[in-house]
């Protein structure tokens, strides 16, 4: 028996070629640029995202919290065209070693030579019913998913 794919997700078209959009998310520095949760605090990750199995660490805050990290395992890397990872709590975090079983993904699709259909993808597949009912089925996501596409392209098309 196959379980059913959960997933919400935001798209954008972004005048920007994919190559581009691609090295801005594979940089966990820039992520604090794009994020609208306004949980991300700091790349504790040097460089660039290169394959599938990295870990990346980030800083974050969360006011039931406070400042904890999050190690962001990468399950997804395709240059140009895929990225993801699955958040674990970190350093900080009331239990660390532990996960939802979410996974963040962003998709891009050429649309033209100069601009790329960006989904961001949040995969609740893995997550246990009671943590998708606390986010709403991922639903509560959506607003910022929206606003960090909206950061994106602000980020890929002015110079």
């Amino acid at each position: 028996m196959t379980e059913e794919t959960k997933q919400v997700s935001v798209s954008r078209r972004i005048a920007a070629p994919a190559a581009e959009i691609f090295r801005v998310l594979a940089e966990p520095r820039r992520h604090v640029e794009l994020d609208a949760s306004r949980m991300l605090r700091e790349a504790v990750f040097e460089g660039a995202i290169s394959d599938v199995g990295q870990v990346f660490t980030m800083k974050m805050y969360y006011k039931p919290f406070g400042d904890y990290q999050m190690d962001n395992h990468v399950v997804a890397f395709e240059p140009d065209q895929r990225i993801g990872w699955q958040p674990v709590a970190g350093h900080g975090h009331p239990e660390p070693g532990s996960s939802w079983g979410q996974r963040w993904i962003f998709e891009l699709s050429p649309d033209g030579p100069d601009a790329t259909v960006v989904t961001q993808i949040f995969d609740l597949t893995d997550m246990a019913e009671q943590h998708r009912a606390s986010i709403g089925q991922g639903e509560t996501w959506l607003p910022g998913m929206t606003k960090t596409l909206e950061r994106l392209d602000t980020l890929c098309t002015s110079g």
